[in-house]
């Protein structure tokens, strides 16, 4: 058990419900294993009370805290100031605290894309993309699949003009997005042109386990299929694209990178990922 005394720098997570949140596990995995007198604790809090407890986060030992439901966008205007990206994406995950000041990022995206790289081997920058899901992870995520080069990203959303919107936000970075209609011609057509598929919708989760975003005589060998689900660790999706001989990846890759980028934004110290990864294994269950 971590000791707490008045040099320990503090680290939350705002949001409501947190009781099956991998982070404080994780992190505070990574503190010790990096020698950082660090303690992360959970912070249940809904939007109404973010104000009253940004002012006491201010005056205290806080190194920062990460952002969760439902906070991720009413947090934002209560910042001193938020990362361009952040900005594009239209959500902050994390805050650094630095001489009573907040500064919002979001690493949602960038956990992602560093799993498709490292974890895939997938070139982004020659890659095209076909996400269904355009709320705040995928935006995260087509954002940053932009930023570093994306060639096309096709985008659906059940609520067109999401996809619509998004394309608009990330042609502005690069001219490489298109929204396509969830019509099953259309978004098949897209799907064909693509590299990869990323389910960014929480289809696949409770309370819509075992249905899929698509059906399974789409998927294509070829492709490579990502979930950013972990809740069951393979969806009903990745069992499918296994059968068919997709190389496939659940949400954990971007659980621990996203991780791992808000850990060295607030302690200025390389992550130790090997242990980061360990501790979200055990977590859920899975051994490698």
């Amino acid at each position: 058990m971590t000791l707490i005394d008045v040099n320990t720098k503090l680290v939350g997570l705002l949001g409501s419900p947190l009781k099956q949140s991998f982070s404080p596990a994780m992190q505070n995995r990574a503190f010790r294993a990096a020698g950082l007198n660090y303690c992360y604790f959970p912070i249940e809090v809904e939007a109404e009370g973010l104000s009253d407890l940004l002012r006491g986060i201010r005056r205290m030992n806080f190194a920062g805290f990460n952002v969760t439901k439902p906070n991720k966008i009413a947090i934002m205007p209560l910042l001193d100031e938020v990362e361009p990206s952040a900005k594009v994406i239209g959500a902050v995950n994390t805050v650094k605290v630095e001489g009573g000041r907040l500064i919002g990022y979001n690493t949602d995206g960038e956990g992602f894309a560093t799993s498709l790289q490292h974890d895939l081997e997938v070139a982004i920058d020659k890659s095209d993309f076909f996400m269904m899901g355009c709320g705040g992870a995928g935006r995260a995520i087509a954002t940053v699949l932009a930023l570093r080069g994306a060639r096309k990203i096709y985008l659906a959303d059940v609520e067109a003009e999401k996809a619509v919107e998004l394309a608009e936000d990330v042609n502005r970075l690069s001219p490489c997005a298109l929204a396509v209609s969830v019509e099953p011609r259309e978004a098949r057509a897209a799907l064909s042109q693509a590299d990869v598929f990323i389910n960014a919708t929480a289809v696949g989760m409770n309370p819509l386990e075992g249905q899929t975003p698509l059906p399974a005589e789409w998927l294509d060998k070829r492709l490579v299929v990502c979930d950013i689900l972990y809740n069951p660790l393979k969806s009903r999706l990745l069992q499918e694209a296994e059968q068919v001989g997709c190389r496939t990846a659940n949400g954990l890759g971007m659980v621990i990178y996203q991780g791992a980028a808000a850990f060295e934004i607030w302690t200025g110290v390389k992550a130790p990922l090997a242990e980061m990864r360990a501790a979200i294994y055990e977590l859920s269950g899975r051994s490698k």
